[in-house]
């Protein structure tokens, strides 16, 4: 299992207010759920008037086709943001079948 997390920090330069950050946060959010079937969320900087932290992750079993849709979602992202992506933090996370092993419980019982 592949699992791409991205973290973007956008600066919305015309914003006043925590109302006027909000609405171009979700007019973002709603495009890119609609274009890319994904949850993308805010996860930091909800207090602030002009910074946004945004995430979203993608889950898959190959490689290229997880970075490939990251990549394409962010670069959706900062097209049609109304305001910059001034940062990007994106980590890929690797899950092998050893990880998923049936565990034992101390009667014996095995779980799948």
């Amino acid at each position: 299992m592949i699992v791409a997390v991205v973290r973007l920090s956008i600066y919305i330069h015309h914003s006043h207010s925590l109302k006027e950050k909000r609405a171009v946060i979700r007019k973002l959010v709603d495009r890119i759920q609609a274009r890319f079937k994904l949850h993308v969320a805010e996860v930091g900087g909800q207090d602030t008037w002009q910074r946004a932290q945004l995430g979203f992750a993608v889950v898959g079993s190959e490689s290229q086709v997880v970075e490939s849709i990251a990549d394409e979602v962010v670069r959706s992202m900062q097209s049609s943001v109304d305001g910059d992506v001034v940062s990007i933090d994106r980590e890929v996370l690797r899950y092998g079948e050893e990880q998923f092993a049936p565990a034992r419980s101390g009667n014996g019982a095995k779980y799948e």
